[in-house]
């Protein structure tokens, strides 16, 4: 028997799923992320809606959209320090801010 070795991401957050490597593979992180899975297919359940949407306040969107925009500015930070020339220190802070904002924008759910 082959050990499985490919990590697979949550289906409800994103996040590499530990695997056990025996049985049925997990397909969620966290019972919590099981949980809010269950209760958002309960949700659309007999509605026109399919059952994979992932359903938003507009509150919920434009944060979302906002995190997504710091990502953006941030890695045109780092563009434009690259075309400028910028030192090794300088590139290792905007990188980290990048990797902040998208660390950031990862966990929206």
């Amino acid at each position: 028997m082959t050990r499985r070795t490919r990590s697979q991401p949550c289906r409800w957050c994103g996040r590499d799923v530990a695997d056990s490597g025996m049985g049925r593979r997990k397909q969620y992180c966290r019972q919590s992320c099981r949980q809010r899975a269950y209760e958002q297919r309960a949700l659309v359940k007999g509605t026109s809606v399919p059952p994979d949407a992932v359903v938003l306040t507009a509150e919920e969107a434009a944060e979302l959209s906002d995190r997504v925009y710091q990502v953006r500015c941030a890695a045109e930070d780092v563009a434009i320090a690259v075309d400028e020339g910028a030192g090794a220190k300088e590139l290792r802070e905007l990188c980290d801010a990048l990797m902040r904002a998208a660390k950031a924008a990862d966990g929206w759910r």
